[in-house]
């Protein structure tokens, strides 16, 4: 089964986290700034971030005795701190290792924790991980932070409604990360979970090499957008690709790091045979194969699970 996605949310709950990220962007005159001005975004969530490195084994265990003599609410992280936000100083801390694009949505995912009214008295101190930041974290407290950074940094519509002026291509997506300050994956789950077409994304692991000029990629993720669930379902995806199969036979190898589109069928809730166009790409921490309906066939060979 792929793992869920931020749109998990309930529909309620996540037009109201959307309507505070549209205030937060009003509030800080950011409307149309791309990228997403940060710093703007933290002002106006009464948050300031400490640039100094200091997320290290001894700063945590001082701050969690400190916050452990008061009795205050703290959200501990499963693993490595990534990003901290303290509310009783309203102090936001950020690993300084991570890759810039990423440290970006770290910061809005701790203003969140800052802006949204009913996020900020929850928690003391709110440490998160990585387990956090994933779009399948299975907490809403921190599902709602990660809808909060996406819908500021893409601006609410604004990305999709650019990217669906232009053909319908992994490319779109690719083209337009730099100028909203967004990763790779960010920007194509954006394109896909928002479309109004029937289509889908698989993102899978790095191949793995085996049996000569064999491999095997294993699913990490399916983003789908809504009219992909109605037809299809949600995660009727297989765990694993070979080369053997349409979409593993789409995976680019060393040093290739795209495929070019062509054909493949999928099987509806209904086993209706469609058409659809996919292409792959990879920038070597993850694959993309994104998909595409084309029209409906008469054939019924089933083709996913």
């Amino acid at each position: 089964m792929s793992r869920p996605d931020d749109s998990t949310l309930e529909e309620k709950q996540l037009l109201r986290v959307r309507r505070e990220a549209m205030r937060a962007l009003e509030e800080a005159g950011a409307l149309g700034v791309l990228p997403t001005p940060i710093d703007q975004i933290m002002e106006v969530a009464r948050v300031q971030e400490v640039h100094e490195d200091v997320l290290n084994a001894d700063f945590l265990s001082k701050l969690r005795a400190e916050v452990g003599k008061t009795g205050a609410a703290l959200k501990r992280a499963l693993g490595k701190v990534l990003g901290l936000f303290d509310a009783r100083a309203s102090l936001v801390f950020v690993d300084r290792s991570l890759l810039e694009v990423k440290q970006r949505f770290v910061r809005l995912h701790e203003a969140a924790h800052g802006f949204l009214p009913w996020q900020r008295p929850m928690y003391s101190v709110v440490e998160d991980c990585k387990e956090a930041l994933e779009p399948d974290v299975a907490e809403d407290f921190d599902r709602e932070a990660n809808v909060f950074a996406s819908e500021v940094m893409f601006q609410g519509d604004s990305f999709i409604e650019e990217a669906n002026s232009s053909e319908f291509s992994v490319n779109t997506p690719l083209r337009l990360k730099d100028k909203y300050g967004a990763s790779i994956y960010a920007s194509i789950r954006q394109y896909v979970s928002k479309n109004h077409r029937i289509c889908a994304v698989v993102v899978l692991d790095p191949p793995e090499l085996v049996r000569g000029d064999g491999f095997v990629a294993h699913l990490r993720r399916a983003v789908q957008s809504q009219r992909f669930n109605e037809m299809f379902g949600v995660g009727n995806w297989p765990e694993q690709f070979t080369p053997d199969d349409q979409i593993g036979a789409l995976v680019p190898l060393w040093p290739r790091r795209a495929s070019r589109p062509r054909q493949i069928r999928l099987t509806d809730l209904n086993g209706d045979q469609h058409e659809f166009v996919a292409e792959a790409f990879t920038q070597k921490y993850q694959v993309f194969v994104l998909v595409h309906h084309v029209n409906t066939l008469s054939a019924t060979t089933i083709v996913l699970p």
